[in-house]
């Protein structure tokens, strides 16, 4: 029934050395490409890391996925693009579906996957799993994200700071993603709950200007969108209890 197939691939975090070497291989095979195109710079970072991987003059299509909350627009869009990536596949073409960190973490490729398989569930997908943004500034810092029974909560900064407080209850670790715009509500939010000292940030993590910071930058400026605060657990975090004088030292 489908001649061909789509793979939804995650190039990584945008560093081009941490694609791996199952979304290089491939990517080596297919005949055509479709990348999210909105007004933000991820889409085309994902094609420029892909691109050194692609068979020559492998074509590519620009899917518009519009940057709005109107359901009967989204809707339309999505099913726009689940009917052009639907028609390649049934003539035969090996499709990727390209998108920075990894595919099934707030990313477009989610609902493109939603839509064609509301429409056929036996619609040929294959998804090959990056690695996140929060993944890889972690292993910048070298700071753990979870361990042993920690839990490690994602939080999105577009649900707003109000939640960071809920959130910090809630588990052990936190990740708030994309809170360059609400990072003075964020900063406020962490300060409030005695858990800045701790809490670190990242922007850009592998594209050019990126910063590292293990110390949560102080005034509470805005950040540019790519940008993320970890906070690790407090156990992990806290300095280690003092020596009394009659305690035997070491």
């Amino acid at each position: 029934m489908y001649p061909g197939e789509l793979i939804g691939i995650g190039v990584g975090p945008g560093d081009p050395k941490l694609i791996t070497l199952a979304a290089v291989q491939a990517l080596g095979q297919c005949t055509h490409v479709f990348a999210a195109a909105s007004s933000s710079a991820e889409d085309s970072i994902a094609l420029s890391i892909a691109r050194p991987h692609l068979p020559p003059d492998t074509p590519v299509t620009l899917l518009r996925f519009p940057m709005t909350t109107q359901e009967s627009t989204l809707q339309a869009a999505w099913q726009e693009n689940a009917h052009q990536v639907a028609t390649a596949v049934r003539q035969g073409e090996r499709c990727a579906f390209l998108t920075l960190g990894d595919p099934l973490l707030y990313s477009t490729f989610g609902y493109l996957l939603r839509t064609l398989l509301a429409q056929d569930p036996q619609f040929p997908v294959l998804v090959i799993p990056g690695i996140t943004s929060f993944q890889a500034a972690a292993a910048r810092m070298r700071v753990p994200l979870a361990e042993g029974r920690e839990r490690l909560l994602i939080l999105p900064a577009v649900r707003g700071a109000e939640e960071v407080h809920g959130a910090l209850a809630a588990t052990e670790s936190l990740v708030i993603l994309k809170a360059g715009k609400r990072f003075a509500q964020i900063h406020k939010a962490l300060t409030a709950a005695g858990a800045a000292e701790r809490s670190h940030l990242a922007t850009a993590v592998g594209l050019p200007g990126e910063h590292i910071c293990l110390d949560l930058p102080a005034d509470g400026a805005p950040r540019p969108y790519l940008t993320l605060v970890l906070v690790p657990s407090a156990e992990r975090t806290a300095p280690p209890p003092k020596t009394s004088d009659s305690e035997p030292q070491p």
